[in-house]
């Protein structure tokens, strides 16, 4: 997830997609005021304290336009930038970087401000062994993004889809009848080197996870004295996470009950964009 060529080759449908939304049939504006080539140049302008993800998509999504556009980029993707900064300079046929803006910066301002608020995160969390995940409460077809931008901010990936890896949450227990009979039919189904991780809500069914053989026991919803009394009766038999309402604000707390992992919606469905702008576009 943390490769950007990697993220290029996998994203390309998808950047086809936003551009397709914002370009239907014609850039009317853009073919209206520009009707033939002209060579330009625009800078890329960071307007906030941040830290970056998606340069290279934000690139990306103009050489799918044409693959003539030239970039000169001054940052990379976890570095921490500053209002004023120049970014990037963006070099091309200026129809498209007028018709590419506004969806290369919509992946540029949405990954940044995850990055960004992972990072802020991510640093309560120095010092201990506990690890930032995040979820798959993800925007429709932006996973790929928001999960990638989420590792830059120095968070870890948890699962990334249905068909990546075990966890059995409420509706799939009451599927099944119950904790020990879900974790059983997991166990027979799935492949021995995979990890079985299980919801539990109450203390009850954290004994019966730890009967099951559970791997991981995520502690959901649970307050800070019930948590205490889980990890005591898991007693590091199972690896603990911890998920549901997690914030900046409690999340010193929890960690330092010792969870090996806390789980947080809101790095991606939560974190409000980092603002950055394309400016100063000039023929040359």
């Amino acid at each position: 997830m943390n490769n950007p060529i990697t993220t290029i080759l996998n994203a390309d449908d998808y950047l086809r997609m936003a551009l397709k939304e914002d370009i239907t049939s014609e850039d009317i504006t853009t073919n209206a005021v520009m009707k033939e080539y002209k060579l330009g140049s625009a800078d890329l302008l960071c307007k906030q304290d941040g830290i970056l993800a998606g340069i290279h998509i934000f690139c990306r999504v103009f050489t799918l336009l044409d693959e003539n556009v030239k970039f000169e980029t001054y940052f990379q993707d976890g570095d921490e930038i500053h209002s004023g900064d120049l970014l990037a300079k963006v070099t091309g046929d200026i129809r498209v970087l007028l018709s590419g803006e506004r969806t290369a910066l919509n992946y540029l301002q949405r990954m940044s401000g995850i990055a960004t608020y992972t990072h802020s995160v991510a640093k309560l969390l120095e010092g201990s062994h506990t690890k930032l995940l995040d979820t798959r409460k993800t925007t429709p077809n932006m996973r790929l993004f928001e999960k990638y931008a989420v590792k830059v901010g120095g968070g870890y990936n948890h699962r990334y889809n249905l068909s990546d890896g075990i966890l059995i949450k409420d509706n799939h227990i009451g599927a099944a009848g119950g904790v020990k009979e879900a974790v059983a039919m997991a166990k027979e189904y799935a492949s021995f080197v995979r990890k079985i991780e299980i919801e539990a809500e109450t203390l009850d069914m954290v004994r019966e996870a730890v009967e099951a053989g559970a791997d991981i026991i995520m502690l959901d919803n649970m307050d800070e004295a019930t948590m205490k009394q889980a990890i005591a009766i898991i007693d590091g038999r199972a690896e603990t996470e911890c998920s549901g309402n997690i914030t900046k604000e409690n999340i010193k707390k929890i960690t330092s009950l010792g969870v090996d992992y806390v789980s947080s919606g809101a790095l991606t469905h939560s974190s409000p964009i980092l603002d950055v702008s394309l400016k100063n576009l000039k023929a040359i």
